[in-house]
């Protein structure tokens, strides 16, 4: 199957500012991206998702008539819509209002403004995303590794599940928190434990603690994906045996390089 390119794409946005909505499409087309429909409501956004099922939204945090986090809500509750790949533009900074974004598998969080190495990223993992790009392993056959997929968000469960199965690999097994993904270590054969840090319960570290102790599976890899990648538990993560770690939002290719790493060395 050939490469998506940027110019494949169809995308919506949601700018209530003509001034923004000129600016970001401006910077989409110096992309080779110019299937883009502009509206500046979130009843605008959705009479048009009712028609037409676009390659990712780009959206602001607030419009005249709702905010970012319900349109996304909308999405992921939708039965046909749950896997438009999301993207928010912001100049919010604060960690409590981006949260849910992160949780939900937004592609990315851009800053306002953003800078043209932001916005190629962005695409970019649009694409990972929308493109089956399967691993190739030396040491595996990618169709035979087994999964255990970790974290307390199902909107995030369900994106990483998504990556996962566009690099091929298809056996995954999900669990709520740590204390569940233990419970299924027990019953359950797996190659590789994805999970998330901030959980109730058994956080990701302790989790990754138990498995490192264990002499059943302290020869797992463990892949940590988190929203605090930046902050002062990051040194309890290092500490815990975590053999790599992601941010949230993360993009495909990233977490697809570092499971070439894991997977061909395990």
């Amino acid at each position: 199957m050939s490469r998506l390119n940027t110019d494949d794409l169809h995308i919506l946005l949601i700018e209530p500012s003509a001034m923004q909505r000129k600016i970001i499409m401006q910077q989409l087309a110096q992309e080779q991206v110019t299937e883009v429909d502009a509206v500046a409501t979130q009843a605008e956004a959705l009479a048009l998702l009712d028609r037409h099922h676009p390659d990712l939204v780009i959206s602001a945090l607030y419009y005249d008539d709702g905010s970012a986090d319900q349109l996304l809500k909308a999405l992921r509750s939708s039965e046909t819509q749950n896997d438009i790949p999301f993207m928010l533009i912001s100049s919010e900074r604060r960690r409590s209002q981006l949260e849910f974004f992160k949780q939900s598998g937004a592609i990315a969080i851009l800053p306002k403004p953003f800078s043209h190495t932001h916005l190629v990223a962005a695409l970019n993992a649009t694409l990972d995303l929308l493109d089956q790009n399967e691993l190739d392993l030396t040491s595996l056959d990618i169709d035979s590794v087994r999964t255990l997929v970790v974290d307390d968000s199902r909107l995030a469960r369900r994106h990483i599940m998504r990556v996962l199965e566009n690099l091929g690999i298809r056996h995954l097994i999900e669990a709520e928190d740590g204390r569940e993904a233990i419970a299924a270590l027990q019953r359950e054969t797996v190659d590789l434990v994805v999970t998330d840090y901030n959980m109730p319960e058994v956080n990701g570290a302790e989790l990754a603690e138990f498995i490192r102790q264990s002499p059943l599976y302290s020869h797992l890899p463990i892949m940590m994906v988190t929203s605090e990648a930046q902050d002062a538990h990051l040194q309890a993560i290092s500490q815990s045996g975590v053999d790599a770690l992601a941010d949230k939002p993360f993009e495909p290719e990233t977490v697809k390089q570092l499971l070439i790493q894991l997977l061909n060395r395990s």
